[in-house]
């Protein structure tokens, strides 16, 4: 370059002289075979897969299943009003065949427990029959019975493994699903005990879809992140309140059923399902799986539509045995 002349300088004024020649290394050839980093990443707003912006640079939601779910509640919720209405022996042996779907789904979560299966099919026959033919007793009586039961047939099959847990995993399906179904048999045999059946599904299922949609639409804390991180504090208490409600208005139509009751029936429907929703999920937690089943195909099986009536039919068979 002649002396006194100034090195080129490019648009911005800077000059170009110690810039490397193309090739070496941090130079422009370099450049054109890297794409601009900056040009791969989406625009601060922008979504992912390039679609329009989001106000407040927030992810598209999750899209809602909701009317999916209530394709699946309407034909189930007017099965169970037929089958309640109905009574008798078919409603008992709808009870035999829902408990051994959800009894099922159970032992296949537990299966490196290694449960005695035949015992606990056997066992909820019989409590679901004698709830039907005899009484409370003869189905406490069974439930007993099967502990003794589970223990000749684990040591019986000598298989190695650990007896005790198994004992424990047939046990828990008994205790917690069996009882349960017989229990709804219980119920629906006692005077207007069909229509606190009805009460006790409405404000289940009711109070389940308002604690679903409270917490798409306004949950922030979660209730316990642990066991179930999508539920939320928000999405609680709105359940609660529809389920309350929900049991409080279906006695206003029931001229047997005073308000008092209908609420005392709804408060405790309101406590009782959201923890039966949980232990269930942590069932489901600890065998590390989303879903119990595919009966209800993306929605799950049968354990996890009925995991919270599981918990509020027992205890409002005892609520309308104390009032009644």
């Amino acid at each position: 370059m002649p002396a006194g002349r100034r090195p080129p300088a490019d648009r911005r004024g800077r000059s170009t002289a110690a810039q490397p020649p193309t090739g070496e290394r941090g130079g422009t050839a370099a450049a054109r075979r890297t794409p601009d980093a900056s040009a791969a990443r989406p625009r601060r707003g922008a979504s992912a897969d390039g679609g329009r912006p989001r106000a407040g640079g927030q992810q598209p939601r999750r899209r809602s299943d909701l009317l999916a779910r209530i394709l699946v509640a309407v034909p189930a919720a007017i099965l169970a009003i037929v089958l309640i209405d109905v009574g008798g022996t078919v409603w008992a042996l709808a009870m035999v065949v829902l408990g051994g779907l959800c009894l099922n789904e159970l032992y296949r979560l537990l299966a490196r427990w290694r449960p005695v299966a035949l015992v606990g099919f056997a066992s909820l026959v019989a409590m679901v029959l004698a709830a039907r033919f005899g009484s409370e007793r003869d189905v406490l009586e069974i439930a007993v019975a099967t502990l003794p039961v589970a223990f000749l047939v684990v040591i019986g099959r000598g298989q190695g493994g650990m007896p005790t847990v198994s004992i424990a995993g047939t046990l828990l399906g008994v205790w917690w699903i069996g009882v349960a179904f017989a229990h709804a048999e219980l119920l629906r045999r006692l005077p207007h005990g069909g229509g606190i059946l009805i009460d006790i599904l409405v404000g289940t299922f009711l109070g389940d879809t308002a604690a679903y949609l409270g917490g798409r639409l306004f949950g922030r804390r979660p209730l316990a992140p642990s066991i179930s991180p999508k539920k939320t504090v928000e999405g609680l208490v709105l359940g609660m309140l529809i389920a309350v409600l929900s049991v409080f208005v279906a006695g206003l139509n029931q001229p047997w059923l005073t308000q008092t009751d209908a609420l005392l029936l709804g408060v405790t429907v309101a406590v009782l399902a959201p923890l039966g929703d949980l232990f269930e999920s942590l069932v489901k937690r600890d065998a590390d799986v989303k879903d119990a089943g595919h009966v209800f195909g993306a929605h799950g099986g049968a354990l996890d539509r009925l995991d919270a009536v599981i918990f509020t039919v027992v205890a409002g068979y005892y609520i309308w045995v104390a009032v009644h």
